[in-house]
């Protein structure tokens, strides 16, 4: 009838309900919450400076595994407590002659390659010391990677001596004593440089602190070339009062110091029983040593250097004492 047709539209399919919504239901929650914040460049693969990190990873997990390897070697040799290494083909030459007690001889080239080798390699054979051979990495792990030249010793720990003994050797040498005193010098390369001029000029020995001082050390024996066999080392408590004391028996105490009024050049004690005394590079002398000295002397440098390294102004020195006792004893 008209009026009763249906709207012709599509129709539903039976069992289908649809009805008004409200938003999806969650199904775009996951793309609106995004992935968080933005990571670093060094953690995003393939950035380069991701490739960078894992490539100084990798160098630091190798070094890792060669110090590990070098102290398992250097373990291997089992230095005795009380015993030290000394390396450097003219610091173990200048031990033998000197007559240091080498117990082990380690070595990674020929004897019949230098001369000084086989001064070594005799003196251990009077002593019966052994001579081992080993390879140059052994000897890297043996020294802690020092400038060993193929070849090392085993020695017993330094024997220091006293500030008066060294003063009552040089005179029953007949010698006017020269002494050189090193005030807070804690670098075993000075140490080592100072002990090397001393032996070049007649020094006869260096003073050190018990604290806050260098030892007699492997370093110092290899940068002293030798001369730490030859030069005694007194180690004493308390400076002040070893200097005071060396006073008392007849030393003039001087002190370097850029500041200094009386230049190295003219120093008219240097014929007499001498002992200088060299500070810290920078810091320079303790007010109570600096009290202590007679004569505070000083190097003339240029205006453009700020201060003399302390091995340096010692050697200088030292030079300078020789050249004005030569030419006192001349005439």
């Amino acid at each position: 009838m008209p009026g009763n047709e249906q709207y012709p539209g599509p129709r539903r399919r039976p069992g289908s309900k649809k009805g008004p919504t409200k938003g999806s239901g969650g199904n775009r929650r996951q793309r609106l919450e995004g992935k968080g914040p933005t990571p670093k460049a060094e953690n995003r693969v393939g950035h380069p400076k991701a490739l960078a990190k894992a490539r100084a990873e990798a160098r630091a997990s190798g070094a890792n595994q060669r110090v590990n390897q070098m102290e398992r070697l250097k373990r291997g040799f089992r230095v005795p407590e009380g015993f030290e290494i000394v390396c450097g083909r003219n610091a173990v030459a200048e031990a033998a002659r000197a007559g240091v007690p080498i117990s082990r001889v380690f070595m990674a080239v020929s004897a019949a390659s230098d001369d000084r080798l086989g001064v070594v390699v005799r003196r251990a054979a009077l002593l019966g010391a052994p001579v081992l051979e080993t390879t140059r990495l052994d000897l890297d792990a043996l020294t802690d990677r020092a400038a060993h030249q193929g070849v090392a010793i085993e020695v017993p720990a330094y024997e220091y001596t006293a500030a008066a003994d060294l003063l009552d050797r040089a005179r029953s040498l007949g010698r006017t004593p020269l002494l050189v005193a090193l005030d807070q010098v804690t670098d075993p390369h000075n140490l080592g440089a100072v002990l090397r001029s001393a032996g070049a000029f007649g020094a006869d020995g260096v003073i050190i602190p018990e604290r806050r001082s260098a030892g007699v050390t492997a370093t110092a024996w290899k940068v002293s070339a030798g001369a730490a066999a030859r030069v005694r080392v007194a180690r004493e408590t308390n400076l002040v009062r070893a200097l005071r004391q060396l006073k008392k028996e007849g030393c003039f105490v001087v002190g370097l110091d850029g500041g200094g009024d009386t230049p190295v050049g003219g120093l008219p004690l240097a014929d007499a029983p001498l002992v200088v005394v060299t500070g810290a590079e920078g810091a320079g002398l303790s007010r109570l040593v600096r009290e202590t000295c007679d004569v505070i002397a000083s190097i003339p440098i240029s205006a453009s250097v700020e201060s003399l390294n302390a091995a340096v102004a010692t050697g200088i020195t030292l030079y300078e004492v020789d050249r004005l006792r030569r030419a006192v004893a001349q005439g």
